[in-house]
């Protein structure tokens, strides 16, 4: 096989691997904490995201390829490469991601730590009085904890929790006079997840943070009395954790069964990763490696700090409160006059509410479920919930509107990644006191936002909507971008009394008037919508298609979508995360173009806009365009009909394509460049201009205006191509060169042969990409 056959197959292809794709995004993360325009706190913060979100990558996507390599099934990658030379590609591309997280954290955030009042230090560089105090927090509150666990011979080899920090040990008795190879001894010492990861320390006017790690590392001779340590380092790993087995989009049924079965037999997942500090055991690196049936591609040596996430505790010490930005507060929605949220029921009888969080506080529907939950007329709720607050004011609402003898449904799905147990509790609580409870609908996940309240008024009965993009959770709200809308429109109130029908029973409704509902036709109704465009286009209207959405995947609607641009289409994409998509490529894509979004707060809003020669149609709901949003899951789409509310969203379409301090613009290779105004250009950032009421924005946002902004983008765009295209840093360089000089797999059978099922080069730029937590699989 030719050298550079791999990376001239991907870079043919006419898609962008959805793993490497989400692996830029968490460059886009990780560019955020290199911001120098930002606070170490929040820099800290980010870093620490990055952290979270590649353990979850691991668990969930790593751990899906897993699921085929296990079970010897084949699975061909949007890049065109089989199951082992891509995860060949994808780990090469994660160690080279946690190579750069490293440098970050120690190159441009450690030296600010002491200026900034703080420091984490090793024991040996504490004082005398401070190590006394570590180690008398060793001997009361560690030591008691810690439960050393011997593999040889004699004692099998012992579980090991999943991301818990964790000392290998290796040892041999003082009494033998020679040891030789292969008599030492192992011993696992678990670090329990419930101490905190620093023991904090204050020092004049500074606080030192001490690893946990470290004091049990200073401790461990009081573990392993009359026998000399040989070795001691320190590990983590992360197992499988794709038990939902939702991310295998071309898995069929039998083999997923096959999965489910071998999975129940398993304690815990398979190990896809091994992070471990430099300079370890070759006999510990040895027995871990056999044992777990992973080879280097696995192993991340880390040279900096194992687990990242434990930054959030420096971030939320009450010296440095107020330290990271500082949001505004919310705004009114532009649609609820002042004083109107105190009789709600009235307000919605005759007006639409369009709520934009977190710029609109989630208060009103919070305030309308617990009005709902006191009022006499108010018959009953039904309820969607996909993840809660802590201590959620919803489920108190929804409790007290059962205990007032109200009929209560709600839908909790347990299927929720990571917060499965917590739905589970919440609804049982619900049960008891007398709700009528769904614990998910069969095989599909139901993602959904959705409430509805049906109230007695006179001789009527009113049905109260909620419909949006976020969970009913007052917590997140305030960190995620959705979009909301609260209405007694009698279409609505049909079609959501049709659709919960639908997930709590056994109804299949021929059609909505304003939803467009997944898993049964929303890829279709979508697919249709881009098909008038296309024949608007050719016809000489004016068409256009904007979409905003967290992840851009399924291959048969990206399929339709270059169909559009060959025929003149304007489309524009705001997508946070994975986009499998490849824009910009002449004679398949020219005419789409590609943004992301990362900055203080996380891009949750699906928006869709279908230009319609000037008549557009512009929905909003909790789906993006991937495979299981589709076929796995319950998603449904609103229509907004009402003209105000529909000019407001394209305000915010408009907004987001305008945003020139937090987007990042991807290049037909999949590599993305970070936009910078223009000298002639005003700032424009989401992230605070939202809080502004801009009555000339609204009035700007037609779809005349709309459209000429997609137009006069295309052509700055274009001129800016060229410039954009050497703005890549040093080391994305570096990346580019190695990627694509690596050497080339030499069987062919290795890859697949169809080119038009492949990805983006792996030898482009990656430029970072970046943003801001919580799990990127919703």
């Amino acid at each position: 096989m030719k050298l550079f056959k791999s990376a001239d197959l991907i870079r043919k292809s006419k898609y962008i691997s959805r793993d490497l794709s989400w692996m830029r995004f968490n460059y886009r993360v990780l560019d955020q904490a290199k911001d120098q325009s930002r606070t170490l706190f929040d820099r800290l913060r980010f870093l620490s995201i990055t952290s979270s979100n590649l353990d979850e990558f691991f668990m969930i996507r790593v751990g899906s390829l897993y699921n085929y390599l296990d079970y010897g099934k084949e699975r061909v990658d949007y890049s065109g490469l089989r199951e082992l030379p891509f995860r060949r590609k994808l780990l090469d591309f994660a160690h080279r991601f946690v190579n750069d997280q490293s440098i970050t954290y120690l190159n441009e955030l450690k030296p600010l730590f002491e200026k900034n009042g703080f420091n984490i230090l090793r024991m040996d560089e504490l004082t005398e009085v401070e190590m006394k105090k570590a180690d008398g927090y060793f001997k009361n509150t560690i030591f008691p904890l810690l439960t050393p666990m011997v593999f040889d011979s004699y004692h099998g080899f012992p579980l090991m929790m999943n991301q818990m920090l964790i000392f290998g040990v290796v040892t041999h008795t003082q009494a033998e006079p020679e040891i030789g190879k292969g008599h030492e001894r192992l011993t696992f010492v678990q670090i329990p997840q419930n101490l905190s990861r620093f023991f904090e320390l204050t020092r004049k006017d500074k606080v030192i943070f001490v690893p946990i790690e470290e004091i049990v590392r200073a401790n461990l001779p009081k573990l392993f009395r009359n026998v000399e340590i040989a070795s001691a380092n320190l590990f983590r790993i992360t197992r499988n954790g794709d038990f939902t087995l939702e991310e295998s989009d071309d898995i069929d049924m039998d083999f997923i069964k096959e999965i489910q079965v071998g999975l129940k037999t398993r304690k815990k997942g398979r190990v896809v990763r091994l992070e471990v500090e430099k300079d370890a055991s070759p006999v510990l690196m040895d027995v871990l490696k056999e044992r777990w049936r992973i080879d280097n591609g696995n192993v991340f040596v880390i040279n900096s700090m194992i687990d990242m996430k434990g930054l959030l505790q420096i971030i939320r010490h009450p010296n440095f409160r107020g330290k990271a930005v500082k949001m505004p507060s919310p705004v009114a929605p532009l649609s609820l006059p002042e004083g109107a949220e105190d009789n709600l029921f009235d307000y919605l009888k005759h007006h639409d509410i369009l709520l934009h969080h977190p710029y609109n506080s989630i208060e009103p529907v919070v305030r309308l479920l617990e009005l709902a939950a006191e009022d006499p007329h108010v018959l009953g709720i039904k309820q969607t919930i996909y993840r809660l607050a802590d201590d959620s004011r919803v489920t108190a609402a929804l409790l007290k509107a059962a205990e007032n003898g109200k009929h209560v449904s709600v839908l909790f799905e347990v299927k929720a990644r990571f917060d499965e147990e917590r739905n589970i509790r919440e609804g049982a609580k619900l049960e008891k006191a007398g709700c009528f409870v769904i614990y998910g609908v069969g095989k599909y996940k139901t993602h959904t936002k959705m409430l509805q309240i049906i109230r007695k008024e006179g001789e009527k009965v009113t049905r109260y909507v909620h419909i949006g993009s976020g969970n009913y959770n007052e917590q997140t709200s305030r960190l995620y971008t959705d979009v909301s809308l609260l209405t007694t429109n009698d279409v609505y109130g049909h079609d959501v009394s049709e659709f919960f029908n639908v997930i709590t029973g056994h109804s299949q409704p021929d059609d909505y008037e304003y939803l467009i509902t997944a898993p049964k036709d929303m890829r279709q109704q979508l697919i249709h919508l881009i098909r008038e465009e296309i024949r608007n286009a050719k016809k000489g209207l004016p068409s256009g298609i904007v979409m905003k959405m967290n992840s851009l995947e399924d291959k048969e609607t990206i399929d339709e979508l270059y169909r559009a641009s060959k025929a003149g289409v304007p489309v524009r994409f705001v997508v946070r995360g994975i986009c499998c998509l490849r824009p910009g490529r002449p004679g398949l894509s020219e005419n789409i173009e590609v943004r992301s979004i990362v900055g203080d707060y996380l891009e949750h809003a699906r928006l869709f806009y279908f230009h319609q020669a000037g008549m557009p149609k512009v929905y909003a709901g909790s789906a993006d365009i991937m495979v299981r949003s589709f076929d796995r899951r319950i998603e449904a789409l609103f229509l907004v009909m009402n003209p105000q509310l529909k000019r407001e969203v394209i305000s915010i379409i408009m907004l987001n394509l305008q945003d020139n301090q937090n987007a990042y613009l991807m290049r037909e290779d999949g590599a993305y460049v970070r936009v910078r105004p223009r000298a002639d250009e005003p700032i424009v950032n989401v992230h605070r201009d939202f809080y502004r009421r801009d009555e000339e924005r609204i009035a700007a946002a037609t779809p005349e205006g709309l459209l000429h902004l997609l137009l006069q983008q295309a052509i700055r765009n274009q001129q800016a191509a060229e410039a954009e295209a050497d703005q890549v840093t040093a080391s994305e360089a570096i990346l580019a060169t190695e990627m694509a000089c690596e050497d080339s797999l030499s069987d062919d059978a290795e890859y697949a042969h169809s080119v038009a099922i492949g990805e983006g080069e792996l030898g482009e730029a990656v430029m970072p990409e970046t943003y801001l937590g919580k799990p990127l699989s919703e």
